[in-house]
């Protein structure tokens, strides 16, 4: 069944089935929707352009042919690429295991046929033998699918989130952590004490990570590799080219291409 980004106002806690799916189209202009939460978890699964989803204390990316998994009862915002095509898959809780904690999945040819099937199907033929069998295949697969490092911990603390939202609005700029300890009034080691207390990373692999998933968004957007090494600030397209490979063991052009479907 395909939908609107906000389902049209269509609760999927209202049943038990369990799992339903819907297709989703994203329109021209990029598509938001604010923090809110569901009592099944939620899987979403990115056709053509990609995803952005915020958790309490993260943010996730999900290019093509990657889904996002989100936990029952757990508030998360989404942002959707323009033009993007998704796949909003319910599963009622219990019904397979799967992470305790938002992630980012790798998504089989098998396992996103199986979720484009369901979406086919009407509210009635979900509880039909043949449904089911299929839903089951699902579950068999779905917990074998492999976890990407595709997001960035955050933090509620608001000398983070400054940072973090400076660097989100304004990613080509390089300041320094001793420029930014000196713009919120601490020490630098002080500051280097406090992201690695609140996301657990040292502050250049937080910057670098928040980088990566921008760079992604922008490639997945249509952007050159030009346009993002000039985006994100890099004094030369082969720097930024560098950073990506090392982090992802793969340049932009090859990684764009791995997530062509197979």
């Amino acid at each position: 069944m395909e939908r609107g980004l906000a389902l049209e106002g269509f609760d999927p806690d209202s049943n038990c089935h369990p799992a339903q799916a819907f297709r989703i189209l994203v329109s021209e202009s990029e598509n938001e929707i604010a923090f809110h939460q569901h009592r099944k978890g939620q899987l979403i699964l990115a056709l053509h352009g990609g995803i952005t989803c915020e958790v309490e204390q993260a943010l996730w990316m999900v290019p093509t042919q990657h889904a996002v998994w989100i936990p029952g009862e757990m508030p998360h915002s989404n942002r959707a690429t323009a033009n993007a095509r998704l796949c909003f898959l319910f599963i009622e809780p219990g019904a397979v295991e799967m992470p305790t904690q938002c992630c980012t999945l790798r998504i089989s040819p098998l396992v996103r046929e199986l979720i484009l099937h369901l979406t086919e199907q009407h509210e009635g033929d979900l509880s039909q033998p043949a449904t089911q069998r299929l839903v089951q295949v699902l579950f068999d697969e779905l917990p074998r699918q492999t976890v990407e490092p595709l997001h960035l911990p955050m933090s509620g603390h608001p000398k983070i989130r400054f940072i973090a939202d400076q660097l989100a609005q304004h990613p080509q700029q390089r300041q320094t952590l001793q420029q930014w300890a000196s713009h919120l009034a601490m020490s630098e080691r002080n500051l280097a004490r406090l992201v690695v207390k609140e996301t657990g990373l040292s502050f250049r692999r937080w910057r670098q990570q928040l980088q990566l998933i921008i760079a992604i968004r922008l490639l997945i957007s249509g952007s050159s590799v030009q346009q993002v090494a000039s985006e994100l600030g890099y004094d030369s397209t082969n720097a930024f080219i560098t950073m990506f490979k090392k982090a992802l063991g793969n340049t932009p052009g090859r990684y764009l291409a791995s997530l062509e479907p197979q």
